[in-house]
C-alpha cells in the first residue's frame, strides 16, 4: 500500500473517499449508501510523476500503477490506516462482530486486542454473535475509547429493521442510542497520528432513506455519502490488471491493447466493477481472446452466446429494396433511408456517430408523415426482412400510455408495490427476445414522462426497471411513428394542416421535419430527445394518385386471392366493375392506403360478402361480378354463379 500523499493523488482515486478523509475529524459517523456491494481498486504500487521529475523519498517509482479489487469494508480501512487508523471491526445482524485486517496482516492480533479491550469473545470462526442491543452497548465502549483510533462499520444497516417508515419499540430505542451516540462521541488524539479525530462509525445502507430520516436530519455529526458507479478512469484502472491473464493478451502489439481496453472500458459504462471483474472470467471460462473483449460483454450484458445479426443473409439485405417495395408503395425516398439505417445496423454502426461503445440500440428509426403511408407496414417489413417473420417485432401502442405513470406499465412498478413482481411489459419483452425490432406506435400520444424512458434508451442502450434491473437494448431496432408535422397550431391557437397533398415531396419533408423540432423544443422541452434521434427522422409521402392505384391492385388481388384460398371460390371480377370501384375507392386519399381499404371494405367485401350469402355460393363455387350500385344508399353488387 502507498502512502496517504499517493492515494490522495491517484487518478483512480474516487471522490467519495476523499470525502470520507476530509470529514473524519469533523463528523463520527457515515452513511454510506448506493454502489456499496462493488469491488474498488486499491492503489499498491504508484505511478512516476506525471511531470518527469523526481519522486518525493516516500514515492515507490514503479509504472504502471497497481491494483487490487477488495470489498467497501476493507477498501475504507486500507484509507483509514493511511490516516493513522488501527483497528477496524464489523458488525451484520447474521453473524454478529468480526474484525477487519489490512492486506498482508493476521487476524490474531486484533482479535486479541478486541478481546482484551472490549471482552468480545471470538468463536472458532472469528465472529461474536449478539443482538442490536448487545452491539450497542460494545460500540458505545469502541467510540468512547481514547488510546487508539478504531472505526467500527455497521454492514447490511438497511435489513436491521423491517419498516424505516413504522419502527417497533426496539428498534426506535436502538436508533435513538446511535443518535445519542453520534453526538455524544469525543475527539482524541493517538500516537498514530497528530491530529484529532472520532472513533468513527459507518452504516452501509443500500439507500440512504433505509435508516430513519430524524437519524441524519440536520445533524451535524453525521455525514452521508454516496457511493456512485465507477467512472471510467476507476473501470480504466482495474481493466489494465484484469486483462493481461486473458487468452492471446501477450500477441497483441501495444497500440491494439490501448484500443481494446478503451473498447471494455466504453462497452461497460454505467456499469460496476463486479461486472468488469465477471467479463474477465467468462472470457477465461469460454476461452475467448482478449481481441474478442466485445463479444464478452455482449454476451455478459445478454446472457447468449448466438448473435442472429451475424448469421443475417448480407445479400438478401443488399438487395432489399425490391422486397419493401413489393408492400410499402410510393415511398421510394423513406424506404432507400430505413435500409441505409438498417445496413448501418447489421455492420455494427449504431448511434448517429457510429460510437465503438456498442451500447447503443442497433439502429434508431423516427417514421413521420400521414396517416396510412405504410409507416407501420415499413415496421413489419423489416422485421421480416431481418427475422425472417414480420410478427417477431414488439409494438407498443402509445396511446394508451398517455397517464403520468404509465411508464410503470413498461418498466414495471417499484418493490413494495402492486404489481412489482410482474416486471414491465418493455423490460419483459426485451429480457426475453434481445434482438428484435420494436415499435412505439404515435409516440407523441404518450406521456412526456415517458419520453424520458426513450431518451435513456437511445442514449446509453439501457433501461432500468421498477426493480432495479438493467436491460439492454444493443441488439434491438428501435422504430418510432407519428403523424407529427401533418398538423401544426395556428396564431390563435387553433390546430390546421401544415402540409397538403398537392406539394412536393421535398416540401412535404421539409414542413414536418420543421414541426417536429418544433414540437421536442417548444413544445416538449425535449431537445435533448431529438438530438438523440439525430439524422434518422424519416418522412413519408402523401399517396399520390399513381401509387393509390398500385395499392388499389394490390388490395383487390388479395381479396379475391384469399377468398380463393380459404373458401375455394372463385370470383372474376370484369374491368368495368374494377374501374367502377376504382373510382369510389379513390376519390378521397386524405387517409392515405388505410383509407383506400376502408373504402373496400364498403364498397367491395361487405357487399360481396352480402350476395355469397344470398346466392348460397358455397366452397368450390365461382361467380362473377357484373354490376355495383347504391340501393337505398347501400353499395351493393350483383353476382352471376359459372
Amino acid at each position: 500500500m502507498t502512502n496517504e500523499a499517493e492515494f490522495l493523488a491517484d487518478a483512480a482515486t474516487p471522490r467519495w473517499i476523499k470525502d470520507v478523509l476530509r470529514f473524519l475529524p469533523v463528523k463520527s459517523q457515515f452513511i454510506l449508501a448506493g454502489n456499496i456491494r462493488d469491488r474498488y481498486p486499491l492503489l499498491l504500487k504508484s505511478a512516476p510523476p506525471p511531470d518527469g521529475g523526481q519522486p518525493e523519498q516516500s514515492t515507490i517509482s514503479i509504472s504502471p500503477p497497481k491494483y487490487a479489487p477488495i470489498a467497501l469494508s476493507a477498501y475504507v480501512s486500507e484509507a483509514l490506516k493511511l490516516c493513522g487508523y488501527q483497528y477496524f471491526l464489523e458488525f451484520n445482524v447474521v453473524e454478529g462482530f468480526g474484525v477487519l485486517t489490512p492486506r498482508g496482516e493476521s487476524a490474531d492480533a486484533p482479535r486479541k486486542f478486541f478481546a482484551d479491550t472490549f471482552g468480545l469473545s471470538f468463536d472458532n470462526k472469528g465472529r461474536v454473535k449478539c443482538s442490536l442491543a448487545k452491539a450497542l452497548e460494545t460500540l458505545d465502549r469502541v467510540v468512547a475509547h481514547k488510546e487508539h483510533f478504531v472505526a467500527v462499520f455497521l454492514d447490511f444497516a438497511s435489513r436491521y429493521v423491517k419498516r424505516v417508515d413504522s419502527l417497533d419499540c426496539g428498534e426506535h430505542e436502538f436508533f435513538s442510542k446511535a443518535l445519542v451516540q453520534c453526538h455524544s462521541a469525543q475527539l482524541h488524539i493517538a500516537g498514530t497520528n497528530s491530529f484529532a479525530q472520532f472513533n468513527p462509525v459507518f452504516w452501509l445502507c443500500d439507500k440512504e432513506n433505509d435508516l430513519p430520516d430524524w437519524l441524519a436530519l440536520n445533524n451535524p455529526r453525521l455525514r452521508a455519502v454516496i457511493v456512485p458507479r465507477p467512472d471510467h478512469i476507476i473501470r480504466r484502472a482495474l481493466i489494465g490488471q484484469l486483462t493481461p491473464s486473458l487468452p492471446g493478451f501477450i500477441e497483441v502489439e501495444e497500440k491494439r491493447r490501448e484500443d481494446l481496453h478503451d473498447v471494455f472500458v466504453e462497452q461497460t459504462e454505467s456499469m460496476v466493477l463486479t461486472d468488469v471483474i465477471a467479463i474477465t472470467q467468462l472470457c477465461r471460462r469460454e476461452q475467448l481472446k482478449f481481441e474478442d473483449i466485445g463479444e464478452a460483454v455482449r454476451r455478459y450484458k445478454l446472457g447468449v452466446t448466438e448473435d442472429p445479426w451475424k448469421r443475417l443473409d448480407r445479400k438478401k439485405i443488399a438487395n432489399a429494396d425490391e422486397f419493401i417495395r413489393r408492400r410499402v408503395k410510393g415511398q421510394q425516398a423513406a424506404v432507400t433511408k430505413a435500409l441505409d439505417i438498417i445496413k448501418r445496423a447489421v455492420t455494427g454502426l449504431s448511434g448517429s456517430q457510429g460510437s465503438r461503445a456498442g451500447g447503443k440500440p442497433r439502429g434508431v428509426m423516427f417514421l413521420a408523415g400521414p396517416t396510412g403511408t405504410g409507416k407501420t407496414e415499413l415496421a413489419k417489413t423489416l422485421t421480416e426482412l431481418l427475422f425472417g417473420d414480420e410478427r417477431a417485432y414488439i409494438r407498443f401502442d402509445m396511446s394508451e400510455f398517455s397517464a403520468e405513470h404509465a411508464d410503470q406499465r413498461l418498466i414495471g412498478a417499484p418493490p413494495g408495490y402492486i404489481g412489482s413482481d410482474m416486471g414491465g411489459e418493455l423490460t419483459n419483452a426485451i429480457r426475453e427476445k434481445p434482438f428484435s425490432v420494436v415499435l412505439f406506435d404515435e409516440i407523441e400520444k404518450a406521456h412526456p414522462r415517458i419520453l424520458d424512458k426513450f431518451l435513456q434508451i437511445l442514449d446509453d442502450g439501457v433501461l432500468t426497471s421498477g426493480r432495479g434491473e438493467r436491460v439492454y437494448f444493443s441488439e434491438a431496432v428501435i422504430i418510432f411513428t407519428s403523424n407529427l408535422g401533418i398538423y401544426k397550431h395556428d396564431d390563435e391557437g387553433r390546430r390546421v394542416l401544415n402540409v397538403q397533398q398537392d406539394e412536393p415531396y421535398e416540401q412535404v419533408e421539409s414542413k414536418v421535419r420543421g414541426e417536429i423540432a418544433n414540437y421536442f423544443k417548444l413544445q416538449l422541452n425535449r431537445p435533448e430527445i431529438l438530438n438523440r434521434i439525430g439524422e434518422n427522422i424519416v418522412v413519408f409521402d402523401f399517396i399520390r394518385p399513381e401509387v393509390a392505384v398500385q395499392i388499389f391492385d394490390k388490395m383487390i388481388a388479395g381479396i379475391l386471392d384469399r377468398l380463393a384460398d380459404k373458401q375455394k371460390i372463385t370470383v372474376t371480377l370484369p374491368d368495368a366493375v374494377k374501374e367502377l370501384l376504382r373510382e369510389h375507392c379513390l376519390r378521397d386519399l386524405s387517409n392515405g392506403g388505410r383509407g383506400v381499404g376502408n373504402h373496400l371494405e364498403a364498397w367491395l367485401i361487405n357487399p360481396l360478402a352480402r350476395a355469397l350469402f344470398d346466392a348460397d355460393v358455397s366452397e368450390g363455387g365461382s361467380v362473377t361480378i357484373t354490376g355495383l350500385e347504391l340501393a337505398g344508399g347501400v353499395p351493393t353488387l350483383q353476382i352471376q354463379k359459372a
